[in-house]
């Protein structure tokens, strides 16, 4: 789980492909509290092949990254 909240882009970004990078997870979940990191890590993890699902929750978001089999 990475806890992105209260963090502005480009971080959260970059705290995902980090451990993207070093391990290569078949899922990650991610908590984000802006629209913009929900969009830019959801590029992000298309381009590495992942289906990113959406929870939100009180205006916080939960992503949820699955490798595309």
């Amino acid at each position: 789980m990475i806890d992105a909240r209260g963090l502005s882009c480009p971080m959260p970004v970059v705290m995902v492909q980090n451990e993207v990078k070093k391990s290569s997870p078949n899922e990650l979940k991610v908590q984000v509290d802006s629209m913009v990191c929900v969009e830019n890590i959801t590029r992000y993890a298309s381009s590495q092949k992942y289906d990113v699902e959406v929870a939100n929750k009180d205006g916080e978001f939960e992503l949820t990254l699955k490798k595309k089999k």
